[in-house]
């Protein structure tokens, strides 16, 4: 039996990214993936004829250039379409608030609901740039291990001290974003509670939290964070659905020399004396690896795949108390007409079309909508994050048709009565009902449902309770504590097993980061090793 230098379990975008970069390096490469397809929750799907929907992540902004150029994903077929506006908000009394990356446009829009808000939007948006130009550079850098007095950790922690000391007086701001609830940071700046609600969506959109829960401030910036084709903070569909990304890295990946084969899931990872080994597949196959490295979560690798036979007490428990809060569903729709919003009649398609359409007219209205989560039931009244990536790229659906993607919060995994499997379809009438009372004749137009409930999302793609972060991103899990304190240097307790995932920093969101740094780090050991 030959050994493989590395093994990725799991074809997930950041697992391709990883095993890309190792091929680069001259590493002989492995991907095995459970099911038929790359890219794990980055993938498309062709539910009906014709129609190719991105089943679970729909939208790109935060792909680091660098995973772009290193591994050259425009020549393997990656295009990125941009969308502006990015944000249309119908209200229920007609009006509406659409933005996007034209400040000439966000300050008419935003005046029609206050003057004031209008003028302060531009220094808001100013100060979210400066403090994301201090935190962006600590995504591609491995977080120190705060307690561990090693020197590169020390080096490490006060290069990101230096870098929030150089903020000056943005310094406090950027520490009450980092820790504060959004709604308190949104209540300081404005007034027009239109704003605040289009904007809050941004902070707890995957999350088990409100916007009046500590940290989901922290995700306001990532709207001014990233680039589409140079754009900065500009977000924008994959042409051809989110498949055709993950497809990319694949293609590079193969180019520089690793192997990926589909329908071959791991059922174990092999450890002898501390040490991973290899892998056995559900199969019965065997494969020889010097490094295993998991794009699954943190609990499907440890606790499932390795098991607590070859962990520590405390380990076990530590993985066991990780924070898998999930309240997200999907719905894939496939339409014969595009929606004809009450507050922009007649244009189709319109701007109100090309971004994402937010039905959440108030603070007040999310609030509720978590508190039923918080009692264990779905939204009475949900909050719909809707994209019709067919406008921008036609590509996705037939003539005249379109798809539409519905990202729904509150959606529990745990439910305090009933399950799922049979909920899922009449809470998703439900979505279907609250957006035709925003566009009347929406349900008519609707000739095609798919449904992803939270336990389906854990089923298809092994996303533990359904929590589209692989872990909360909470302030206790994220940074040096991701995904747990002592171990956020893509290593793991067992020699030779390295995660690669959204389980590691900097989190969730289709990045690439994390592949990125696992890969950095698993060169080094490499080296210190060779």
């Amino acid at each position: 039996m030959s050994t493989w230098d590395a093994i990725v379990v799991g074809a997930g975008h950041n697992g391709l990214v990883t095993a890309a970069y190792l091929a680069r390096a001259g590493q002989k490469v492995l991907v095995l993936e459970a099911l038929d397809r790359v890219g794990g929750a980055a993938c498309t799907g062709q539910p009906w004829p014709g129609f190719k929907v991105s089943t679970a992540a729909y939208v790109v902004s935060l792909l680091r250039p660098e995973v772009v150029r290193d591994l050259e994903l425009e020549r393997h077929g990656y295009a990125l379409l941009p969308r502006s506006p990015s944000s249309f908000t119908p209200f229920p009394d007609g009006r509406s608030l659409l933005m996007g990356p034209d400040a000439a446009l966000n300050r008419r829009e935003v005046a029609r609901f206050s003057e004031r808000d209008a003028e302060r939007l531009p220094d808001y948006e100013a100060m979210l740039l400066r403090i994301a130009a201090a935190i962006e550079p600590t995504l591609l850098e491995t977080p120190p291990d705060p307690f561990s007095r090693r020197p590169a950790d020390l080096w490490r922690l006060a290069r990101t001290g230096w870098r929030f000391l150089k903020l000056g007086a943005d310094g406090p701001r950027a520490v009450e974003i980092l820790t504060a609830p959004a709604r308190t940071i949104l209540d300081r700046w404005f007034e027009s509670d239109a704003l605040k609600a289009t904007l809050a969506t941004d902070a707890i959109i995957g999350a088990m939290a409100s916007p009046s829960t500590p940290g989901t401030a922290y995700v306001l910036f990532h709207h001014v964070m990233g680039e589409c084709n140079g754009a900065r903070g500009v977000w924008g569909y994959v042409r051809g659905g989110m498949g055709s990304l993950s497809e990319a890295i694949a293609g590079s990946a193969r180019a520089l020399g690793a192997e990926i084969r589909l329908d071959a899931r791991v059922a174990r990872i092999t450890v002898v004396d501390g040490r991973s080994t290899g892998v056995v597949l559900q199969d019965g196959s065997e494969f020889a690896a010097r490094r295993v490295v998991s794009c699954a979560d943190a609990s499907v690798t440890l606790l499932g795949l390795v098991g607590k036979r070859h962990l520590s007490r405390e380990v076990a428990e530590a993985v066991g108390a990780i924070d898998y809060s999930s309240a997200s569903l999907k719905i894939n729709l496939a339409l014969s007409a595009l929606p004809d919003f009450t507050a922009l009649r007649g244009a189709s398609p319109g701007p109100q079309h090309r971004g994402t359409i937010h039905v959440c007219p108030s603070l007040e209205y999310m609030e509720r909508a978590y508190a039923d989560s918080v009692a264990g039931r779905a939204s009475a009244e949900p909050i719909l994050e809707a994209t019709i990536p067919s406008v921008v790229d036609p590509s996705v659906a037939p003539p005249g048709h379109h798809v539409m993607s519905m990202f729904v919060q509150y959606a529990p995994y745990r439910l305090a009565a009933g399950n799922w499997d049979d909920l899922k379809e009449s809470f998703a009438d439900r979505c279907v009902d609250l957006m035709d009372r925003y566009a009347p004749g929406f349900k008519r137009s609707v000739i095609g449902r798919e449904v992803l409930s939270p336990l389906d999302l854990e089923r298809r793609f092994g996303l533990t309770g359904g929590n589209i972060f692989q872990g909360a991103m909470g302030l206790n899990q994220l940074f040096s504590m991701r995904p747990l304190p002592g171990w956020a240097g893509y290593r793991t307790p067992v020699e030779g097993l390295y995660l690669c995932g959204a389980a590691t920093h900097p989190g969730g969101g289709v990045m690439g980061a994390c592949g990125y740094n696992a890969a950095r780090e698993i060169l080094r050991d490499v080296r210190r090793e060779g």
